[in-house]
């Protein structure tokens, strides 16, 4: 079984983000002078018996090398020269292995060509070593106080002792991502680009989606996800009629008729794994009725206002606040607030949440919910140019809400797009898809007159 096998190396290139993690490894090496770093990507997880997950590597593991492999661990540790950076990764097992036919879970012939310690080493440009030396080497490194991300890999934790600062490297490594690269935001404009195809895609199937349900929407958007990108950046809400009120609403196991509001919030992340994360809700027969079309043009008069807000130098919380405003006014205007807008946005009222839940923005990037272990003074810090964050109200009249006006219960509405702060503003990342009513109906308009099926893949 190891004779006889000709050449199967995986191609040795060179990742397009090298330059780029370098420069995060020192950064983050000079934040901790003198202190030895490590940072795993995690294990398979089993998700029923001998299958596991598709595996995804650890955001902040990734953010520092490019790398998708299994039970990689880096190490950055310090030198006379500054920090050095030291992949651990795990030999090729292939044809002159035994476990290239008897490990079905990283054996070559089971799982195909993977890059081991040499083909790692050209392809992210950092020096390599053999997992199996990764305790060794750590051991001569016992002389500096060492810090690690701890919950990815049970054999680091129980190799390192927890240290009161390992939460501080947790927290700093978010920080970083807080304000993206060039490289990162090609990655993310990919990302939207592709997920605007998938709405199309969305659009273009709706009326075989009818009688058969939110699945089908929820398979045409993942269908292009698989085919563009690496995967969903997240679990697609496809939620229909009252389902739209239902903020993670990801069963999507119910109807879809003629007459109701679609809220589809979705995103492809591309193979980098930065991920889009927009929302956009449609009706399924292509036309609002009034009483939609009056809510939906609040939701967007709020919009409008969060995005307009972004620029550097506000705080984080800017665009919520905008929004909010428009919308408690909104809503005290078609009398569902009985108070005034001014006394119901008071921190200690708050009276509008009864009807739009959540917080207006978030950061995004390799995670959808992004930088989430920054610190809070930094996490809701002012914007600077180079974040990214979505900007996406909502309002929701629960079907039974007996404060809400007949004719609106059942309906909800968010519309989110993902916006870059620039040095002078912001840069809307997915204006490509149209966001009033009039342009989304000639959008779905537009499309069914290219065709149903036609998904263009």
């Amino acid at each position: 079984m190891t004779g006889n096998w000709g050449a199967a190396d995986p191609v040795i290139e060179e990742h397009p983000a090298v330059t780029f993690s370098a420069h995060r490894r020192t950064k983050l090496g000079e934040h901790f002078v003198g202190k030895t770093l490590v940072i795993p990507t995690g294990n398979f997880k089993v998700r029923a018996n001998d299958t596991d997950y598709r595996f995804r590597a650890g955001t902040d593991f990734f953010y520092l090398t490019g790398c998708l492999e299994p039970d990689a661990v880096l190490i950055i540790a310090p030198s006379a020269s500054g920090p050095r950076s030291t992949l651990y990764i795990a030999q090729r097992r292939d044809s002159q292995t035994h476990e290239f036919f008897t490990n079905a879970q990283y054996g070559e012939l089971w799982v195909g060509a993977r890059r081991g310690v040499t083909e790692a080493a050209g392809y992210y440009d950092i020096e390599t070593a053999p997992l199996e030396h990764f305790e060794k080497d750590l051991a001569s490194l016992r002389s500096s106080t060492i810090l690690t991300v701890r919950g990815f890999d049970k054999t680091v934790d129980e190799l390192i002792e927890p240290h009161e600062d390992d939460h501080e490297l947790v927290a700093v490594l978010s920080e970083h991502r807080l304000v993206k690269d060039d490289f990162e935001i090609s990655q993310l404009q990919l990302a939207v680009d592709y997920t605007v195809k998938g709405f199309e895609d969305v659009v273009r199937a709706l009326p075989s989606a009818e009688g058969r349900g939110e699945r089908v929407i929820e398979g045409i958007f993942n269908l292009r996800a698989r085919v563009e990108g690496n995967d969903v950046g997240y679990d697609t809400i496809a939620a229909s009629g009252a389902h739209a009120t239902i903020l993670h609403w990801m069963r999507n196991d119910g109807a879809v008729r003629r007459g109701d509001l679609l809220l589809l919030d979705a995103g492809v992340e591309c193979h980098n794994l930065y991920t889009a994360d927009v929302t956009r809700t449609m009706p399924v027969n292509g036309t609002f009725s009034e009483a939609q079309r009056r809510i939906y043009e609040l939701v967007l008069a709020a919009q409008e206002a969060g995005i307009a807000a972004v620029r550097p130098g506000v705080g984080f919380m800017a665009p919520h606040e905008a929004a909010m405003e428009v919308l408690a006014q909104g809503l005290h205007e078609l009398g569902i607030l009985k108070e005034e807008p001014e006394l119901a946005l008071r921190k200690d009222r708050q009276l509008h949440r009864r009807y739009t839940l959540h917080g207006t923005s978030h950061w995004l990037g390799i995670d959808v919910h992004d930088c989430a272990n920054a610190r809070d003074e930094t996490f809701h810090g002012d914007l600077e140019a180079g974040n990214v964050l979505t900007v996406e109200p909502g309002v929701y009249f629960q079907p039974n809400d007996l404060t809400v006006p007949e004719e609106y219960r059942g309906i909800g509405v968010r519309i989110e797009d993902d916006v870059l702060v620039t040095a002078d503003g912001s840069r809307n990342l997915s204006a490509a898809l149209p966001r009033t009513a009039d342009d989304i109906e000639a959008w779905m308009a537009n499309i069914w007159a290219q065709g149903p099926t036609n998904l263009n893949l």
